[in-house]
């Protein structure tokens, strides 16, 4: 982990006094410190300047408070045993502890139905989307669970990016959920309690009762409209009769 410190060893006891040996580091293979003729020999490379320190009885080389600079191919070269050993060093960042929101002010609705040839049923309820998210990290995976059980995970190996992953709960569900981020070296829990899941659900139902009201106040509106409109229907139909009448008594006289 970062911050952190790591030792790779030689496999030797102790190191004989007319031994050579070289620790290198990349692709470039560059020098982090160098034994010959009993004279020590260390870096003057800034990644690694005030981190090295280096056992003279083992050759062992210990790097301290670690970052991802130091990700990479370590090499030892042995001169008396004719030997190169190299270690894959990995460095991680401790994860950050994720954030669970609401993905918006709304809720949505589910319903669900089974036919047969002779029956059928539906139902439906209410639905919270939720977001589990986290910011700035890379090989890491982040996932949600139900107790024990995972439910979903997505996961990212390469760069530093921000990830999200969603969640639907039914509304009133009384089961733990846990959204949870981890990597090699650190993991990070954050709970969804009972108290969050009924606050997210209270903002649904204030939801639904307003979608309730427009259609109410919609629905009304047409009402009023069709009676206005049959109104005039009626009242244009009984002029021209009485008009018609009027005609046809004027002409009969």
């Amino acid at each position: 982990m970062e911050g952190e410190s790591f030792t790779l060893r030689t496999g030797f006891t102790e190191r004989q006094s007319d031994q050579d040996i070289e620790w290198r580091f990349g692709s470039n293979r560059t020098l982090l410190i160098e034994i010959k003729s009993k004279n020590i020999s260390p870096t003057s490379d800034m990644v690694f300047r005030d981190r090295l320190q280096f056992d003279r009885q083992t050759g062992d080389l210990t790097i301290t408070n670690i970052s991802n600079e130091h990700t990479g191919v370590y090499e030892l070269n042995d001169d008396v045993a004719s030997k190169v050993l190299k270690f894959i060093v990995t460095v991680y960042a401790p994860v950050p502890l994720p954030v669970i929101t609401r993905y918006s002010p709304q809720c949505s609705s589910s319903s669900s139905s089974s036919s047969s040839s002779s029956s059928s049923s539906s139902s439906s309820g209410l639905k919270s989307v939720l977001l589990c998210s986290v910011v700035n990290v890379s090989h890491v995976t982040l996932s949600w669970y139900k107790g024990n059980s995972l439910l979903s995970s997505i996961s990212e190996s390469d760069f530093r990016i921000s990830l999200s992953l969603p969640l639907e709960v039914e509304y009133q569900d009384i089961n733990t959920y846990s959204c949870v981020i981890n990597n090699p070296v650190s993991t990070q829990t954050t709970y969804l309690d009972i108290d969050q899941l009924c606050q997210t659900c209270s903002d649904c139902d204030y939801y639904w009762s307003q979608t309730a009201e427009a259609v109410i106040r919609l629905v009304v509106s047409a009402v009023v409209g069709v009676a206005a409109v049959a109104a005039v229907v009626v009242l244009v139909y009984d002029i021209r009769s009485r008009r018609a009448g009027l005609e046809w008594k004027f002409t009969k006289q």
